[in-house]
């Protein structure tokens, strides 16, 4: 083991990030094509709690927005920034809120084929754009209002930075100031990730070693000091963040309350979603292994830098998962399938060199589309009108938009967790509700410290039913306690049941006199 990886470290370093034009070209329109296939259909699902979080934070004054950053989902607050603008212009519609997650996934899409030009072969390269882009995870992530698409670009981007600056850096021609601000430009565009996505934190050992491996080896201990000074600026930049994450982080608390997470969920579930298409990436990736550490007559196919820029690759994809479950299992709660969405372009590479390493055209062929008739439903099932958790609030509001009166009451379930209660309809879809008397609101999200609205018990403002004839109740499937309290409420006031319809995961309930 000691001798493999004393011979990987001589090995010559990846070539400079002095692309060749046309595969520039050809990247960025790999990156339209990534951003076209997680835009396509995105606008079908209705929103779900996570967004919004993004949408109502989003819609917050700047002021009001702060005042909440200081209490809850800081980790989040430079994702709401930049969303608060866009809204701003564009507006609050599923089109125009998952539109920056498309354009972010398009812009990783192009930073992965790049990446794996410079480590590896133009055909390597084409490729893995193609599988990335395609990838569950990413379609996935594509097609939501979160911040997670923007944390993937940001960290494919910073591992392009990170070679060209190895590179770059090592050349006796880069004159002192060039070298200062390229590292400069790591140590902000490190921190700008971290603000962005508190986990690219977890990309700190795997760029540690990509230093290592990657760094020609007569400038190896100053290029490795001079990262880490870059590192250490930018851990200083992102300090408020780490703070104030590390201060919430109770906020999650609520992933303690799910089935600890098991290998088989990291390994399927995590990236790809169903057994087939897991069983199939897997099967590519260890046969890139297998030919770029066993077969010396294909290393050709894949470049000089093929053996360092796999490990790296290979670390990428293992590390920061391993970190994230060993702390869920051991220390506390950390661990979503989203979280680890920034490994996917190291996926993608990984396999699209299996792939290549089939050798024969037909075989490779093949191989590119059994994996596009894998992920084929899985794509389309995310873009049907409830894959986002069953999530149903905007044919929620069109029931209540198409059938409810102005000066007609509307009443919501409180007993389900804050982000699955359906008062958010109201919120994301407010035109639907226009005109209806929320009569159990207590504060609205804008005026609290919080993420959402503040209520009061129907028993207490009973009064401000006296002149409303008909009362609308939406009710999350299962409630069964609170939708039997507020009917018996209602019914004490003289309201009898007149209509009940159930969408997906709602029901609603019209009461009148």
């Amino acid at each position: 083991m000691t001798t493999f990886v004393q011979r990987t470290a001589t090995t010559a370093p990846p070539r400079a990030l002095t692309p060749n034009p046309r595969f520039t070209r050809t990247a960025a329109v790999l990156g339209v094509i990534g951003a076209l296939v997680s835009f396509a259909g995105s606008w079908n699902p209705s929103y779900w709690g996570d967004e919004a979080a993004s949408i109502m934070s989003a819609e917050r004054s700047l002021p009001s927005l702060f005042q909440m950053l200081g209490h809850v989902d800081a980790v989040h607050g430079t994702y709401y920034l930049l969303l608060h603008p866009w809204i701003q212009v564009f507006g609050t519609s599923e089109l125009a809120t998952r539109l920056p997650s498309a354009l972010a996934i398009g812009a990783a899409t192009m930073g992965t084929a790049m990446l794996a030009r410079h480590l590896f072969t133009a055909n390597v390269a084409i490729v893995a754009g193609l599988v990335f882009a395609v990838l569950p995870r990413v379609t996935y992530m594509g097609a939501e209002a979160r911040s997670t698409a923007l944390a993937t670009a940001c960290g494919i981007w910073l591992t392009v930075l990170l070679l060209h600056v190895l590179r770059q850096a090592a050349l006796p021609t880069t004159s002192i100031r060039m070298r200062r601000g390229l590292w400069a430009a790591y140590a902000v565009l490190a921190a700008f990730g971290i603000y962005v996505f508190l986990y690219l934190v977890l990309l700190i050992p795997i760029h540690a070693l990509a230093v290592w491996l990657w760094a020609p080896q007569a400038n190896r201990r100053t290029l490795c000091r001079s990262w880490l000074v870059a590192t250490g600026i930018g851990i200083l930049l992102a300090a408020p963040v780490l703070v104030y994450g590390l201060a919430q982080h109770g906020q999650i608390s609520f992933i303690g309350r799910r089935p600890q997470p098991s290998l088989l969920t990291a390994l399927v579930s995590q990236w790809f979603v169903s057994t087939p298409v897991a069983v199939l990436a897997w099967g590519l990736m260890v046969l890139a292994v297998v030919t770029v550490f066993r077969s010396r007559g294909r290393l050709r196919a894949f470049g000089q830098s093929a053996r360092p820029g796999l490990i790296v690759l290979l670390a990428w994809i293992v590390v920061p998962s391993s970190l994230v479950l060993i702390g869920t299992w051991l220390i506390t709660p950390m661990y979503s399938e989203r979280y680890l969405s920034f490994c996917t372009p190291a996926l993608a590479i990984v396999i699209a060199l299996g792939i290549v390493g089939l050798g024969q055209r037909w075989l490779q062929a093949g191989a590119v589309l059994l994996l596009l008739a894998l992920v084929a439903p899985i794509y389309l099932a995310q873009r049907t009108s409830f894959a986002k958790d069953g999530s149903d609030w905007r044919q929620a509001a069109a029931v209540i938009a198409a059938a409810a009166h102005p000066g007609d009451a509307v009443i919501f379930d409180d007993s389900v967790r804050p982000s699955r209660l359906p008062r958010l309809a109201l919120r994301l879809y407010p035109s639907a509700f226009s005109g209806l008397k929320d009569v159990t609101l207590g504060m609205p999200f804008q005026q609290t410290a919080g993420l959402w609205d503040t209520t009061v018990p129907l028993a207490s403002v009973s009064n401000e039913l006296a002149d409303t004839n008909a009362v609308w109740i939406l009710q999350n499937v299962g409630s069964t306690e609170f939708v039997g309290t507020a009917v018996r409420d209602l019914e004490n006031l003289g309201f009898s049941h007149a209509m009940t319809t159930t969408v997906n995961r709602t029901t609603i309930i019209e009461m009148t006199r």
